[in-house]
């Protein structure tokens, strides 16, 4: 299992370069699982949970290539494939593997913060 990210010293919120940035939870840890998939909107995101062989990934939650739900897509050793298209991205860096039509970007990818007995992601506000 991935090293957990250290949230923020100060409470919830943060700056960067382009402003500030704040916690966003996203699931509580117990209710994790290998086979665990959530669907999160978060503002202008559509953000995806995943759990597999005890290792959490953070993706964006539509395809780059056509923008199907990846919710639906399978996931095999380390390999999203869009139920769609079958475009194929490796899930613990997004580069795209297998293109059946033009190619298009990687899978965004997001760093999980674990913060309390709670795992998210830090966003811009």
């Amino acid at each position: 299992m991935r090293p957990p990210l250290m949230p923020p010293r100060c409470g919830s919120w943060t700056s960067s370069r382009s402003g500030v940035v704040r916690f966003q939870p996203l699931e509580k840890l117990i209710n994790l699982h290998d086979f665990y998939a959530r669907q999160f909107k978060i503002d202008n995101l559509q953000l995806l949970l995943l759990q597999r062989n005890g290792e959490l990934y953070l993706i964006e939650g539509r395809c780059p290539h056509r923008g199907h739900p990846l919710d639906v897509a399978t996931l095999d050793a380390g390999v999203i494939q869009c139920a769609l298209h079958h475009y194929q991205f490796a899930i613990d860096d997004g580069r795209l593997l297998h293109a059946t039509e033009e190619r298009c970007r990687g899978l965004r990818i997001y760093d999980l913060v674990y913060e309390g007995n709670e795992v998210g992601v830090m966003l811009d506000e």
